[in-house]
């Protein structure tokens, strides 16, 4: 059985906070995102814009979060 790393990526919104998600990759992610928020707030969710986030650097990013 193999196991499959998740990951933390951090994705830019229009109004300048940030949105975290985790996944495979940053699609996989992206998929997380639309299931936990509402339109309109997945409508402020830069599909494109994003950065991959080490587990051990999430307490450097917590104020960016919106």
């Amino acid at each position: 059985m193999k196991l499959q790393s998740k990951f933390f990526f951090l994705f830019d919104m229009t109004n300048g906070k940030k949105k975290l998600a985790y996944g495979d990759d940053p699609e996989d992610a992206y998929a997380v995102l639309a299931l936990r928020l509402k339109g309109p707030e997945l409508a402020l969710v830069i599909k494109e814009q994003y950065v991959k986030v080490a587990h051990m650097d999430l307490q450097k990013i917590v104020d960016q979060l919106g």
